[in-house]
């Protein structure tokens, strides 16, 4: 695990200057640092350099950038390749120098070429240069669980784990991507390829980039909508058959992800995924594994109990702390520095907290994420489901609704909210992605650029009938990787602590597209074949209840602590200067929101996260305006 950067350029640059940049991701890989830069043809220069937090093979053996035998392959890594042993075994003509992955990154090119990808079982961002073929290649992991951006201008490609390293280029130049706002203020998040500057990338999830003297190809070695549909060809029909492959791929996952050489634990929150994830691994260790939870003061957010329960059955080495308002609020400063880009998952502040907590005492743990995305969780697929029965209803009422006469009342409007979303709900290509109209509404009356639309327009792609399936497709396109995978890395990273993600294996993620959907939704009962097996571990009466998620109280800090801050971020002369928000329909809007209060969620007219979206994107803008110069003086002639 580390963080990687490098180019390949007609710039000029030291390796002085590589350092300096490849050292803004010092906490994401404090044990050795590399930096190497080799002259190529037509005035061409490659730079690789990596971070390295030591998690295999702890010796220099594992230093990178790494180079293959004959000296034609050089590689820098960050991630893990979790069937690397297996793999060596089908390499064992390479000679082998390590008990290190990243050599079978290079072993494996040298043998089946960049389709070695295909055979990559784990999590990685990659950035590899054959010398024969002068081609630098950039590859992702399948669901995005590591980090990859790369900025291209007049032939030149700058690629990093972070935006930290570009940014610190002295010619950086800060244009920010007018287009992503209003869909960054709705979603909270900026979905990949685009990043908030201009010519900067992030390379897709499961995608490979040829850069070849200033020409690029990208494609997709493994594509979801693909995936899908030729794993859903091959459906399971047996229940139990479905439960025993699960199971055994659930545990053959969490055994690849607890081979590490340094301290290994899981975070247990007390919910389903997290308690799987924690019972298998304990089931497989002779002694009790470490596992980590924060709780909080206020009940309605707090999990921890649950989670000490859990542990106490499975007999597992718990360490539990509870953290208070002022904690969390500590952390808001420090969101953009490490997030790079506006990010609004409030949960991201929590989420740093139990990162922090495992820190002191393991430098790798084991997550539940990925089990809502590919198993049905989220409260909002019983309300898509809801919807998809309503949906011909939904159609009639905004027909009658648009009627001439009835239009000019304005009649849609005045329904009953619940009514009016599915009465809306028109456009095929966001179908399964329901509300938001009130909050989309008011985003588009803020900003003055034309911009992508709030919702992503992409449902007729996967050709899914049932609505609950093809959101949890859409979310596995966006949201798992933009959002949750996203705020996990950043927050883990930030204390340089590895997240690996058990239910995020390939095979299960492409077993899962061969269950029936009843199999994960079943009268109701969400995540069922998940909760099945985790029954086979713990008692049923230790995790059954309603799902709770990371409480922040944003109102309360908006309108006390951060208020005047926020109000200072709404000055009228600033947000002309800006240009990018209304200043008259901001003013008003952030004053109302201030005085008057929500009208509550039942109106769609909770404005809490709309007005959190649009401080933490301006507290982003701060930090980019404040440390520009310093950056400039910090690297020059690049």
């Amino acid at each position: 695990m580390c963080g990687i950067c490098g180019f390949l350029s007609r710039k000029t640059i030291t390796l002085e200057q590589l350092k300096k940049i490849n050292d803004t991701m010092y906490h994401r890989g404090p044990n050795d640092s590399g930096e190497e830069i080799y002259p190529l043809k037509d005035g061409y220069t490659l730079g690789f350099a990596q971070r390295r937090l030591s998690i295999l093979d702890l010796s220099m053996l594992g230093h990178q950038p790494m180079h293959s035998d004959n000296g034609r392959i050089s590689v820098t890594y960050n991630g893990e390749i979790y069937n690397f042993q297996e793999l060596k075994e089908e390499l064992s003509d390479y000679p082998f120098k390590s008990n290190c992955d990243t050599e079978v990154i290079i072993a494996g090119y040298l043998k089946w070429g960049i389709d070695c990808i295909q055979k990559f079982k784990g999590m990685f961002a990659i950035a590899l240069f054959d010398r024969e073929k002068d081609e630098l290649f950039l590859v992702r992991d399948r669901i995005g669980k590591k980090p990859l951006y790369y900025w291209l201008e007049n032939g030149n490609i700058v690629f990093a784990s972070e935006l930290k390293p570009i940014m610190a280029l002295e010619d950086f130049s800060f244009v920010i991507r007018k287009e992503v706002i209003k869909q960054y203020m709705f979603q909270q998040y900026i979905n990949a390829p685009a990043t908030i500057f201009e010519n900067v990338y992030k390379l897709e999830p499961g995608a490979i980039l040829r850069f070849h003297y200033g020409e690029v190809k990208i494609w997709k070695y493994w594509d979801i909508k693909e995936v899908y549909r030729e794993q859903a060809a091959k459906p399971v029909t047996s229940y139990e058959e479905a439960k025993a492959t699960l199971k055994d791929l659930l545990r053959d996952a969490v055994k690849k992800r607890m081979i590490a050489d340094v301290p290994l634990g899981t975070f247990l929150s007390g919910g389903y995924d997290s308690s799987l994830v924690s019972a298998i691994a304990q089931e497989q260790s002779s002694e009790p594994i470490k596992t980590f939870c924060i709780g909080f003061n206020e009940e309605k957010y707090n999990e921890a109990k649950y989670a000490k329960e859990v542990a106490a059955h499975l007999g597992t080495q718990h360490t539990e702390t509870y953290i208070d308002e002022k904690e969390m609020f500590e952390l808001v400063e420090s969101i953009p520095k490490y997030f790079d880009e506006p990010f609004a998952d409030s949960s991201q502040i929590p989420t740093m907290l139990v990162s922090k907590l495992a820190r002191e005492q393991v430098t790798v743990a084991l997550s539940g994420d990925g089990g809502d995305e590919f198993f049905c969780g989220y409260n909002i697929y019983e309300n898509v489901g809801m919807a998809q029965k309503l949906d011909l209803l939904g159609g009639m009422v905004n027909g009658i609704c648009n009627i001439p006469p009835l239009k000019q009342m304005n009649l849609l409007s005045k329904l009953p909210f619940r009514v009016r979303v599915v009465a809306t709900n028109r456009n095929p290509e966001t179908k399964t992605q329901i509300g938001g109209e009130n909050y989309i509404r008011a985003i588009d009356k803020m900003l003055v650029a034309d911009s992508l639309p709030s919702k992503f327009e992409i449902e007729s792609r996967y050709l899914e009938k049932n609505w609950q399936e093809r959101r949890m497709l859409v979310d596995m396109d966006t949201y798992l990787p933009g959002d949750i995978l996203c705020k996990v890395d950043r927050a883990s990273m930030k204390y340089s602590l590895e997240s690996r993600c058990p239910i995020l294996d390939t095979d299960v993620m492409e077993y899962s597209y061969r269950l029936p959907h009843e199999f994960k939704y079943a009268n109701g009962d969400k995540k069922h074949i998940l909760k099945d097996i985790a029954y086979d571990y713990i008692p049923r009466e230790l995790l059954d209840r309603p799902k709770v998620g990371f409480g922040v109280p944003l109102d309360k800090w908006l309108r006390g602590p951060l208020k005047e801050q926020l109000i200072a971020m709404c000055d009228m002369k600033f947000l002309k200067e800006q240009n990018i928000f209304d200043s008259e329909y901001i003013h008003k809007f952030m004053m109302r929101y201030l005085e008057v209060g929500d009208r509550g969620p039942a109106t769609g007219e909770n404005f809490s996260k709309t007005a959190w979206s649009y401080f933490m994107f301006q507290q982003w803008a701060q930090m980019c305006k404040e440390n520009l110069n310093q950056q400039k003086t910090q690297i020059k002639n690049f």
